[in-house]
């Protein structure tokens, strides 16, 4: 272990250190580095190549950490893992990680890819319940274009169960976004109210890729001039949008189900 004795104080280094990368996206974002709790998410960030700079255990409640390297691990007394763990019930360990940069040419794409986009999502939970319903239906990559919020933002990894290390997620510009779908021959299909069709009487067995904004105000003009198509969900009540989260998770298993059919 990297330390014999148990670190007991909240005024440790390395306990200010980490509260300040929990606390403050511009300290993540200038040291490339990100906190993310949770033996699940430790253990699927850590398998999907994000290397770990300081793990914190509570050995009160894991006595063991996934496999990294033992001089990187610290253990902490539990008042000190109550104060830096940011959700109750976990398991009782913390890891600051390093960030990774993703390019388009980083991005998968098999024979007919689903990519899904949000257009200035800015709530953090919101954005991890969208992953967690790309990861499960599969989708190749989620573009966040022109983002509101940190992508290592602790919400969003809490929210998305650790799916932003299983699904490949990129930050960009809506142009830089359009014309990398326009190169691979991606229809573009925007969620929208105007001018729409029904979205299940809209191909998504080809190459698709679903634009979603934000509940209040949309789809931006750009969008809506690039798209190849417009889709809406049918609202029976007095309603007229759900959260981007459940849209996203509606259009993703129609494209589930066609191409199941097909």
């Amino acid at each position: 272990m990297a330390e014999a004795l148990t670190i007991t104080s909240l005024h440790n280094p390395k306990i200010k250190d980490l509260l300040q990368l929990i606390e403050k996206s511009k300290e993540r974002r200038a040291r490339g580095l990100f906190v993310v709790e949770g033996l699940r998410e430790v253990t699927r960030a850590l398998a999907a190549g994000y290397p770990a700079e300081t793990v914190f255990l509570c050995r009160e409640i894991l006595s063991e950490p996934p496999a990294v390297d033992p001089d990187k691990v610290f253990t902490v007394s539990r008042e000190v893992y109550d104060r830096i763990a940011y959700r109750g019930g976990t398991e009782g360990i913390v890891a600051v990680l390093r960030t990774r940069e993703r390019t388009f040419e980083d991005l998968p794409l098999g024979e007919r890819p689903l990519i899904l986009v949000l257009e200035s999502v800015e709530k953090p939970g919101n954005i991890g319940a969208v992953l967690r319903s790309a990861d499960a239906a599969g989708v190749d990559a989620v573009l966040i274009c022109d983002p509101l919020t940190d992508l290592y933002n602790p919400n969003l990894i809490r929210a998305s169960l650790g799916a932003l290390f299983s699904v490949p997620t990129l930050c960009c510009t809506s142009q830089e976004a359009a014309a990398w779908l326009k190169r691979h021959d991606i229809a573009i299909l925007t969620a929208q109210l105007q001018d729409s069709k029904l979205y299940y009487d809209t191909d998504m067995t080809r190459p698709t890729a679903l634009v979603m904004g934000t509940e209040d105000k949309g789809l931006s003009p750009f969008w809506r001039e690039q798209a190849d198509a417009h889709i809406r969900i049918p609202m029976a009540g007095a309603m007229d949008s759900l959260n981007v989260s459940v849209s996203a998770a509606i259009l993703c298993f129609e494209a589930v189900r066609q191409r199941a059919a097909r």
